[in-house]
């Protein structure tokens, strides 16, 4: 197995956990050794992915907001993929959309070129992507958080306020019951909720590792949203409008 498909196996894994342990990690991962585990494990710490701690634990780093969008882009690709393109299938061309900043939302881009849409967005990796691209794109201003990939802050929700959107479609951190759709982020939380307020339907975009996740801030309730993500369960069975993308 080469590096990069054993460095990904890891940070999913982590991702799963609060902390998982090298052994733990040797038997998930087919024919590697400790040794090459824990190579791994250094390389990715170096790189700011994970964080080793005493006795053997790894966790995925978080700074003071949220994982970095460079360690999201390795975890539950294919999950990411599927959820984004059914997202991009409840698009109709002259629909005003919204595109949040996060991983999942954005992998919605590639399926959305060749439709004849307004995008507005938040997230600076879209920038990338809009040269071939039928639709039309505002960029909403304010500050970039680079590690994120996002703006937001006072300037963004000034703007944000001020518009209306056919379809949201939102990331998010974490959900739950209690907790709601939630972040790491204060800005981003506000931001989710301005945008929220002002869309006739919202989706949220979310993979199963993100159900009954809690993280700092609360941007709203499970049930002023559809959440779109890969499997069901209970909290969303009773307590949601939801769609497990096929």
């Amino acid at each position: 197995m080469i590096p990069y498909v054993r460095r990904k196996q890891i940070l999913e894994e982590v991702e799963k956990k609060e902390i998982v342990y090298v052994e733990e990690l040797a038997k998930m991962v087919k024919n590697a050794s400790l040794s090459t585990i824990r190579r791994d494990l250094k390389t990715l710490a170096e790189e700011g992915q994970i964080e080793l701690l005493r006795g053997g634990g790894v966790r995925i780093k978080e700074d003071a907001y949220e994982t970095p969008i460079r360690t999201k882009e390795l975890i539950n690709v294919e999950k990411k993929d599927q959820i984004a393109k059914f997202a991009a299938s409840l698009v109709n061309d002259g629909d005003v959309i919204y595109i949040d900043s996060g991983t999942t939302v954005y992998e919605m881009i590639k399926y959305l070129k060749q439709k004849n849409i307004k995008l507005v967005t938040t997230n600076t990796k879209v920038l990338h992507d809009i040269e071939d691209a039928k639709f039309t794109c505002i960029v909403v201003g304010g500050e970039v958080t680079k590690s994120l990939a996002s703006i937001a802050g006072p300037l963004t929700e000034t703007e944000l306020s001020s518009m209306f959107f056919d379809k949201a479609f939102l990331g998010a951190s974490g959900y739950s019951l209690i907790s709601g759709i939630n972040t790491h982020d204060l800005k981003e939380a506000k931001k989710k909720e301005i945008v929220k307020n002002n869309s006739n339907e919202t989706y949220v975009l979310v993979d199963s590792s993100k159900a009954n996740k809690t993280t700092f801030c609360k941007a709203f309730d499970i049930k002023d949203c559809i959440i779109i993500t890969d499997e069901s369960n209970e909290i969303l069975e009773k307590n949601a409008k939801y769609f497990v993308a096929t």
